[in-house]
């Protein structure tokens, strides 16, 4: 009798343009290697995470173990982040059977010790070693992809964040339209070559799965312009189908997720296609959950830059569609968010870029915030070699000094303008506590860090009143503030109070109307301010 195979899967969280998987997220691909493992027969899956292994979990004994990590755009993360080299170092002796390692982390020194490293389709390289074919380098097949997706979809499960604050992403298609103009320098989605698009129905089976295993919030991914999905055209601007899209969204927002919201977008299909754009945009906008956030690949705003690395868009095409969007979702939804706002994404470093590039970046940015236009993130990153080395070198003081110009000109007032005084968030989940301070998000994608200035219970949802903002991130107060039992920590968190006024409100407590609230502040401006706040129940 054979005996079973074990195959452990360990997420060391991946962080790329294609896929979010550093908690809350879950990366499809993981989950995709899950189900090619069971497709090729195993009998057991165990599915850890670099959280889990940091905790003391076990590695198990195996059979074959699949490691999984590497950011190529690192960012700030809250409470969790990639695993480590160090890291990786220090589980590599518990790591048993044959090894596979994919992602970024495929590119790193310690990668050398493994058995095999992947770094097109960690899934499908190892479906065929255990079936017995040779371990080589190939993309899933369409029907493999949409099978795996099933198979592999349990192990959300096993999540350390399942079933909140998780999101699960979910992938429509790889490859770009451009591919037959080589795409953008720095990108590799081009490399895979033309557009291979899910069908909405299995994108939906997906979904369900999900969503009856218990997936409360999901993010539709991996795509690199989510108002190309569905589209037969195979021109480098493609004109979008929003047929396809609304048979998409129309099944999504009938299968009752918390969260449904969507990533990437090529501002040149929304300039050139504007009719059949705005079509896609406002059922975007009316069936996904508002704080979505569409982001835009503008990378430079200058022209030279754009011709010479192949850049998707043009300023101007990107100034379009930035109308649009704002146009489109900048009603505010029922979680306090707007519906649906563009993100702009930059990159440093580009063949071409001059001192005088910066200039003309912050110049596109004024325009925007000067327009009174709604931008909800401006990613500012350097560029990585991934597909090439590039001639540029980075002047690191240049860069600093024009990424602080962004957040304080131009982040605080999107801010303000997003999230005014008196805005209340609905949810916000809270995550971690630094001092005094708690800070939170709303679930979804590139959603809004706020932070609570007195102590919280993690893992609790509050409704925030926005009161302040700093360059990224914004201060609010539990709504509603119950002022008659708030411990004095709070108090003192009110806006205009401080610790001298909240020492004589907790002596004067209880209080039946703001009109006694006054008698104790003796300010009306500040009791103006707190009334649409507090409440005295």
């Amino acid at each position: 009798m054979a005996r079973d195979i074990t195959v452990v899967l360990v997420d060391g969280y991946i962080d790329d343009p294609a896929a979010l998987g550093v908690p809350p997220y879950i990366s499809p691909m993981i989950r995709s290697i899950a189900g090619a493992a069971k497709d090729a027969g195993a009998d057991r899956v165990v599915y850890l995470t670099i959280d889990m292994i940091r905790d003391g979990c076990d590695i198990p004994d195996a059979d074959v173990t699949v490691v999984l990590s590497g950011n190529t755009v690192p960012g700030k993360y809250l409470r969790s982040m990639p695993m480590s080299l160090k890291e990786l170092d220090a589980i590599f002796p518990k790591l048993g059977g044959w090894r596979l390692i994919g992602g970024s982390a495929a590119d790193s020194p310690q990668a050398e010790r493994f058995d095999f490293v992947i770094r097109k389709d960690l899934a499908a390289s190892l479906y065929d070693g255990m079936i017995g074919k040779e371990v080589g380098e190939r993309y899933r097949t369409l029907d493999e992809w949409n099978r795996w997706m099933l198979l592999g979809a349990d192990i959300v499960t096993s999540h350390q964040d399942f079933p909140q604050p998780l999101v699960a992403e979910i992938e429509t298609y790889r490859g770009c339209h451009r591919y037959s103009i080589g795409g953008c320098s720095y990108c590799i989605e081009a490399m895979k070559g033309r557009p291979l698009m899910r069908e909405p129905s299995d994108v939906l089976e997906e979904a369900k799965k999900l969503r009856d295993l218990g997936v409360r919030n999901i993010r539709i991914g991996g795509q690199t312009c989510i108002v190309s999905y569905g589209s037969k055209d195979d021109s480098p601007v493609p004109k979008p189908n929003p047929d396809a899209v609304r048979e998409l969204f129309d099944g999504l927002a009938g299968m009752g997720f918390d969260t449904i919201h969507v990533d990437n977008a090529n501002a040149a299909v929304i300039a050139t296609h504007p009719e059949e754009a705005r079509e896609v945009l406002t059922v975007i906008a009316e069936r996904c959950t508002d704080g979505n956030v569409l982001a835009l690949g503008m990378e430079s705003a200058d022209p030279r830059v754009v011709i010479e690395n192949n850049l998707n868009s043009t300023p101007e095409q990107i100034l379009t569609a930035v109308r649009m969007i704002n146009e489109i979702g900048g009603a505010r939804g029922p979680r306090g968010m707007p519906l649906l706002l563009p993100g702009i994404n930059l990159i440093c470093g580009l063949d071409g870029e001059t001192k005088g590039t910066y200039g003309m970046n912050m110049e596109f940015l004024s325009k925007l915030r000067d327009e009174g236009l709604m931008i909800r993130r401006i990613n500012i990153r350097q560029v990585l070699p991934v597909r090439r080395e590039f001639k540029v070198r980075v002047d690191q003081r240049r860069f600093k000094k024009f990424k602080e110009e962004v957040r304080e000109d131009i982040d605080r007032a999107m801010l303000e303008r997003m999230v005014p005084y008196g805005t209340i968030l609905k949810d916000v989940y809270m995550e971690l506590n630094d001092g005094n301070v708690t800070f939170g998000r709303q679930i979804g994608s590139y959603p809004l860090l706020v932070g609570v200035p007195y102590r919280l219970e993690t893992g609790e949802s509050h409704d925030i009143f926005v009161t302040d903002w700093g360059f990224r991130s914004i201060t609010g107060i539990t709504y509603p503030f119950r002022i008659n039992s708030m411990p004095m920590s709070s108090l003192e968190a009110l806006p205009g109070i401080g610790k001298k006024r909240a020492t004589k409100l907790v002596l004067a407590r209880p209080f039946k109307d703001m009109d006694e609230v006054l008698e104790v502040v003796e300010d009306p401006n500040v009791v103006e301010r707190l009334k649409d706040l507090v409440t005295f129940d």
